[in-house]
């Protein structure tokens, strides 16, 4: 009983100082990428509530609680989760891919970029990154709404400026074939 009660103790106390570590460093990260608040927030609500899960986790088997009742309560919730989440499957890729663009994404917000795409093209200024989307204002003015997903599967090229992403637009390259 002393030794549950001196790790559950121990446990609680990593629990805190890892917590304020991984806000703090997330915060730094954000601001040294220049990343909006909000995404910082976002970023760092997500991956604490993964650390409060693996603490509870962990609290449960220092007081003893079966892995047999773990294996049912988790294969429930799995089961539910899968389930509700099959048919939203693009939504979680979305959630999954903002993470990874939180940490590994070489594009900010201001950024030029082309996000090359047979079907369309899809070049100006990245003037958000949220949740589920990175928003694109053309050079048409028109806004595009590009999935994370997809950003993170297609080939993105990232120009110094305006005037060199101009001069790359396949619109530019039609309406010089158009006037000779």
């Amino acid at each position: 009983m002393v030794l549950q009660i001196g790790l559950t103790v121990l446990l609680i106390i990593g629990y805190v100082i890892f917590s304020r570590f991984l806000k703090s460093s997330i915060a730094l990260l954000g601001q040294k990428k220049s990343i909006n608040e909000v995404r910082i927030t976002y970023v760092s609500k997500m991956l604490h509530l993964g650390l409060t899960a693996l603490f509870v986790l962990l609290i449960c088997l220092v007081l003893g609680v079966g892995y047999g009742q773990f294996a049912i309560f988790f294969s429930s919730v799995f089961a539910v989760v899968g389930v509700a989440l099959f048919a939203q499957w693009s939504i979680l890729s979305n959630v999954t891919a903002s993470l990874i663009i939180f940490f590994s994404f070489p594009y900010r917000v201001g950024d030029w970029v082309k996000v090359v795409d047979k079907d369309d093209e899809v070049l100006g200024q990245i003037i958000e990154i949220s949740t589920f989307h990175v928003i694109i204002q053309r050079l048409s003015s028109d806004v595009v709404t590009y999935p994370n997903s997809l950003i993170l599967q297609k080939a993105v090229i990232r120009f110094a400026n305006k005037e060199a992403a101009q001069a790359m637009s396949q619109f530019n390259e039609k309406l010089k074939t158009d006037d000779s």
